[in-house]
């Protein structure tokens, strides 16, 4: 459980998060919200639950770029 609320802290830590928020822009911009809304988006047809899905796109590059971070620092301890 130490090593889940580690990680939770990390989400939020000065240090990972200028890289993390540069990775979730440009792949969640480039590959995710492109590909899977990109064709709403031009149509128009963005709705409250695609802006919702839109939101997540941008969150799980963070995560996962963050998660990285973590297991490397880690490693080096």
């Amino acid at each position: 459980m130490k090593t889940f609320k580690e990680f939770g802290l990390c989400l939020f830590n000065q240090d990972m998060m200028p890289t993390a928020l540069k990775v979730s822009v440009v792949v969640g911009s480039i590959l995710l919200f492109i590909i899977n809304h990109g064709s709403a988006l031009i149509k128009g047809q963005m709705n409250r639950d695609r802006w919702i899905s839109a939101g997540v796109t941008y969150l799980i590059p963070y995560i996962v770029n963050i998660h990285g971070q973590y297991v490397s620092r880690s490693r080096k301890r």
